[in-house]
């Protein structure tokens, strides 16, 4: 079979999506069968035929080697995609088989969504291909995506009883990334060569001055969500990152583990109560550890439309730097709205306090974020957003503020993203993310400039 491999590899998809170009038709909202001619005609009707019978095995054995050919018919693709998918199903298929069955279905509706990302029906086999394979993540970013289109009631019915089944059972969820991270200023520091102190100055260290660097990033993690009954389960999990450059005082590594229940309150509400453990090391010795939890409260406002809560708390204690023991906590809301099936927009709200032992480092700040993401034909995925954060901490900052006053800072940060959908290796596409920062402060040595880069690569499907 032609498909198998493409999940896979970037090569077959990136043929594939060649192979589908002569004959992609523009004028129609969903695959077609338009007008073949002879034999593939004949072909397509008699596959359809065994499918519509439930031979679809069979019916395989038809399409196979029409998806093998100098160009493919769209609905010669979905055909051969739903075949692969309800074949994956029928009694008596081993495991294996049926592993590589619903690749076969998921490399052709996914070959069809790089041209064609307005495809609904298409992205709606492409949902069920995943919930059939237990990927139950990208099966409900993709359910949810259908719903933003215009689907008639039945549909909306069934992929909101898809969601309800996904939300239900118990499942592994799994993150995994890598990316070469160019920054012109990795310890976000100031550039200033003065400071004034009684209206004297006096020259930094140029080891204190802003330094540019690349890193290497990893991050991951996994959850694992035991049913308790049908409205409560366990999560457990645990996240790590690292970053890590040429210096490695600038090195960062970060482990955070949560365990708590989370209960199903309705058909559009769930909500979390977790305790949670974090510990961070700052180049090569520990840096902070702490110790809390968090509550998490999400609910479906609509069809497209969905509102997420998260308040923390913790309690803080630094190995040398006793003086900034204390806790800390945030909330944060974020709506998240599919505005199409091939746009998604977010708006982000939240607040924050850390009040350590040492007074003058007490501070409170408030941020506001958005972003789009849009998918464009041809593979193109494009994203950008911006985010403004307001710090402000106590008095006591002479001499950075002359009058001993408090400090306040203003962040503001853009960042512009993009990846092609079609390049993509075990279901990865590499992202190339540009972000531009910079930080206003009324305090002396606490303004500076970045912009960083990441060459990363993100799930795809």
């Amino acid at each position: 079979m032609l498909y198998a491999p493409l999940r896979r590899t970037a090569a077959a998809l990136a043929c594939l999506l060649f192979l589908c170009a002569p004959v992609w038709g523009d004028g129609h909202d969903e695959p077609s069968a338009g007008d073949p001619a002879g034999n593939t005609f004949d072909a397509m009707t008699e596959a359809q035929a065994l499918m519509d019978a439930g031979r679809y095995m069979d019916a395989l054995t038809i399409l196979g080697p029409l998806v093998q050919e100098a160009t493919i018919e769209a609905q010669t693709l979905f055909l051969y995609g739903l075949a692969s998918m309800e074949a994956s199903q029928q009694a008596g298929v081993p495991d294996e088989a049926r592993e590589a069955l619903l690749d076969e279905a998921i490399g052709a509706f996914h070959a069809m969504l790089v041209r064609r990302p307005d495809l609904v029906r298409v992205r709606l086999e492409l949902a069920r291909a995943f919930f059939l394979k237990g990927e139950d993540g990208l099966a409900a970013r993709h359910f949810e995506t259908v719903l933003a289109g215009d689907v008639p009631d039945e549909v909306k019915a069934n992929v909101n009883a898809f969601l309800a089944e996904i939300r239900g059972r118990g499942r592994w969820s799994f993150n995994l990334g890598v990316a070469v991270a160019p920054d012109t200023n990795i310890g976000g520091t100031s550039d200033e060569r003065t400071i004034i102190i009684y209206g004297l100055p006096f020259e930094r260290d140029a080891e204190e001055l802003s330094r540019s660097g690349i890193g290497l990033s990893f991050w991951g993690g996994a959850e694992y969500q035991v049913p308790v009954s049908d409205r409560l389960h366990l999560r457990a999990g645990a996240q790590a990152s690292r970053r890590e450059y040429e210096r490695s005082n600038f090195d960062q590594h970060f482990v955070a583990l949560h365990l708590g229940p989370r209960w199903l309150l309705d058909a559009a509400t769930e909500a979390s109560l977790l305790t949670s453990a974090r510990q961070r090391w700052s180049g090569t010795a520990p840096d902070y550890r702490d110790l809390g939890g968090r509550l998490e409260v999400a609910h479906r406002l609509g069809p497209r439309l969905t509102a997420f809560a998260r308040a923390s708390w913790h309690d803080r204690r630094y190995r040398t730097r006793t003086h900034l023991d204390g806790p800390v906590w945030d909330a944060t809301l974020r709506g998240t709205w599919v505005v199409a099936p091939t746009v998604r927009a977010d708006l982000t709200g939240g607040y924050a306090e850390q009040r350590p032992d040492f007074r003058r480092e007490r501070h409170r700040g408030r941020w506001l974020s958005t972003g789009v993401n849009v998918a464009l034909p041809w593979g193109f995925t494009v994203g950008g957003g911006a985010e403004i954060r307001w710090t402000d901490y106590e008095r006591g900052w002479f001499p950075f503020v002359a009058d001993n006053g408090s400090r306040e800072d203003r962040t503001l940060s853009y960042r512009l993203s993009a990846y092609n959908r079609a390049l993509t290796v075990l279901g990865f596409s590499p992202e190339l993310a540009v972000v531009r920062e910079t930080r206003n402060s009324n305090a002396q040595l606490h303004d500076y400039g970045r912009t960083s880069g990441e060459l990363r690569f993100v799930q795809q499907f």
